[in-house]
């Protein structure tokens, strides 16, 4: 049986991990695929009084309530507009059904550890504690975000607040 744990073992190795590349303005992020419940398009939501600007608010996704964050907002975006492209992924983290808005979805990409590189020490749009690291894939370059430690900081208390 051991024989077959180190196989299953060397392929996962050999396969790295897989993201699902978004957008955000000119930038490319990644968030770990396994996070990843539905992609939907942008629909209204229930906007709730008293909430940071880029909590968008709630809405009902088959019988459960779920807060709608605007990423695009939280980054600090100038220009955020809804349209056709404009996409909420639905992410099943391990506290809460969370979705978060972006410009788009292009792929899911496999990296492997040696594609992986320390994330800077500084970056402009958003605080390291929530970088896993920059993927690098020929000319791209994606910036991998720990989605789970970015929503449960303090301020996504509040988010657990409203839906309840």
């Amino acid at each position: 049986m051991t024989g077959l744990t180190n196989i299953s073992k060397m392929a996962a190795e050999t396969v790295g991990q897989e993201f699902l590349v978004f957008t955000l303005g000119e930038e490319e992020y990644g968030i770990d695929i396994l996070k990843v419940q539905e992609i939907r398009g942008y629909d209204k939501v229930t906007r709730i009084a008293n909430t940071p600007e880029f909590i968008k608010g709630v809405t009902n996704l088959r019988g459960v309530i779920v807060p709608i964050i605007d990423l695009r907002i939280k980054f600090s975006q100038q220009s955020v507009t809804y349209d056709e492209n404009t996409v909420v992924i639905v992410l099943n983290l391990q506290s809460r059904v969370v979705g978060i808005v972006v410009d788009g979805v292009s792929d899911v990409l496999s990296l492997n550890v040696d594609q992986i590189r320390p994330a800077p020490e500084f970056t402009v749009t958003l605080s390291t504690e929530y970088l896993t690291g920059l993927g690098s894939l020929g000319e791209r370059m994606l910036i991998l975000v720990d989605i789970e430690k970015l929503l449960s900081s303090e301020e996504m208390a509040l988010v657990d607040a409203m839906a309840s």
